[in-house]
């Protein structure tokens, strides 16, 4: 019975290892050298943001509870992670907690922004948000359509792969190059 009180809940574990295989996925070499993100601690915070964004998208689709209930822990265990990361690098206590507002409400506009442009037929609009949030620049930023392209293939894979297999355990599958 105390294992059911103070054990994980079963999303929260699936959240862990969903997150693991985003990190890894975001810390491609690939998308640095071959794709132009910055190598920076903005760049990999984008690049966890925007594969972690794409899982929950793809679990928001579902509509079922059990979908919600792990998006959120997917959310939460990213947030957890920041907040420990930050911790590591010295922010200071009262700094963390405004820092992760700041970043969490960058992330669901991010999410909400990616979801719109991959819902048009115009490639002009996705790459405009990347451009924007991952590299910070103008929208005709030279580097934009290729990871464009990159998100699209990986938005068809996990179509393709469906919500449903990510609740059963199934890892993301995003695009290797």
């Amino acid at each position: 019975m105390l294992d059911r009180l103070f054990g994980k809940k079963p999303e929260k574990t699936r959240a862990e290892a969903l997150y693991r295989h985003i990190v890894t996925v975001a810390r491609e070499p690939d998308l640095y050298a071959g794709l132009g993100v910055p190598d920076t601690v903005e760049g990999r915070f984008e690049m966890i943001v925007l594969h972690c964004a794409l899982v929950v998208l793809q679990l928001q689709a579902l509509d079922k509870d059990e979908a919600r209930k792990l998006s959120q822990a997917l959310f939460d265990t990213m947030f957890d992670d920041f907040d420990a990361g930050m911790r590591e690098m010295g922010v200071g206590d009262s700094g963390v907690g405004k820092k992760i507002r700041f970043m969490a409400e960058g992330f669901y506009g991010r999410a909400e922004a990616l979801r719109q442009a991959a819902n048009e037929d115009d490639p002009a609009g996705l790459q405009t948000v990347l451009a924007r949030n991952v590299f910070a620049a103008d929208p005709d930023d030279a580097r934009a359509p290729a990871l464009a392209l990159y998100v699209n293939s990986a938005i068809d894979r996990l179509d393709a792969q469906g919500g449903a297999a990510l609740l059963d355990g199934g890892q993301p599958d995003f695009v290797t190059r």
